[in-house]
């Protein structure tokens, strides 16, 4: 398996070692259920700025975190001979899907948006299937699919036909998690041996540019405000996502097993959900939990060992 980061995804390993033990188990657990807040976060910070800017702020914190964390470790952040096209094109992919989750947020609810989002492991192994040789969909990938499907379509159908801008957000951040599955795949295709520190340092290098200019041309004149709440959201957005949790499980993953850790993502779903209803008050309707099952259900089945 590769051991590339995405940011809202975590890193896989190349090379598997220990046997994960129960604290182990334990942190990877905790870092799902927090990977559950990042739409919960994202939708908080909406409050107080446009998506462009947010997704600005985010990163800047992030970059901070990881090329601080990186120098500190040693890691050469200095590009390779041959790095930069390859870079480009999966920091196009990258800019795409943020985007699209912030845009979406905008015009959903957190929790239908961490459900959406979430669906990027079946994207990912749609993907796999055509590209890389030896990851072709096997029965319970297959399954996992379907039924997370079918908690996505239980999550729209209520609102379908009644014309409400959530089911656009719920689309546009379904693209998004297109998107984050496409990135995952073009990562294992084109950059094998770029370190994870300097892969996602470079992303985000690359991506703020396109998030100011965008922002200067299409957000001029809307009201932004640091407030207690926003600078939460910022900092968890971009400390504790894009910093710490993917700090701690790069840590985890250049030790223990993956095979044994990436199926506990199934809390990510649940997890939002329970950050959406506890924090923004999102209402816990019965296709809703039904929906967040299912997906849930749905990674767990892709990602089970075989």
């Amino acid at each position: 398996m590769n051991r590339k980061a995405t940011i809202g995804t975590p890193p896989t390993p190349s090379v598997i070692s220990e046997e994960p033990h129960g604290k182990i188990i334990a942190l990877s657990l905790l870092l799902a259920f927090l990977w559950g807040g990042n739409s919960p976060s994202i939708k908080i910070g909406l409050e107080d700025f446009p998506p462009m800017a947010l997704a600005f702020f985010r990163f800047v914190i992030g970059l901070v975190i990881i090329g601080g964390w990186a120098l500190y470790r040693g890691v050469s952040l200095r590009l390779r001979k041959g790095e930069l096209p390859r870079l480009l094109l999966l920091t196009t992919i990258f800019i795409l899907q943020i985007i699209c989750l912030n845009t979406g947020t905008l015009y959903t609810t957190a929790s239908r948006s961490t459900i959406f989002i979430n669906v990027y492991p079946f994207f990912t192994a749609l993907f796999a299937h055509f590209w890389i040789p030896g990851e072709r969909l096997s029965v319970p990938k297959t399954l996992g699919i379907v039924v997370a499907f079918s908690g996505v379509f239980v999550t729209v159908a209520p609102n379908l036909g009644e014309g409400e801008t959530s089911v656009l957000g719920d689309l546009i951040v379904l693209v998004s998690g297109c998107f984050l599955g496409l990135r995952v795949v073009v990562t294992k295709l084109l950059i094998q041996s770029i370190h994870p520190y300097r892969l996602l340092a470079w992303l985000l290098t690359l991506s703020l540019p396109c998030y100011v200019t965008m922002s200067l041309l299409f957000e001029r004149g809307l009201p932004m405000q640091l407030t207690l709440s926003s600078s939460a959201a910022l900092l968890y957005q971009g400390g504790v996502i894009a910093g710490v949790c993917f700090l701690a499980w790069t840590a985890v993953l250049e030790r223990y097993s993956a095979s044994k850790l990436v199926v506990l993502f199934f809390a990510t779903p649940l997890s939002g959900v329970v950050f959406s209803y506890v924090f923004l008050g999102d209402e816990l309707t019965l296709s809703l939990l039904v929906g967040a099952v299912l997906v849930a259900a749905g990674i767990y089945l892709v990602n089970m060992r075989r």
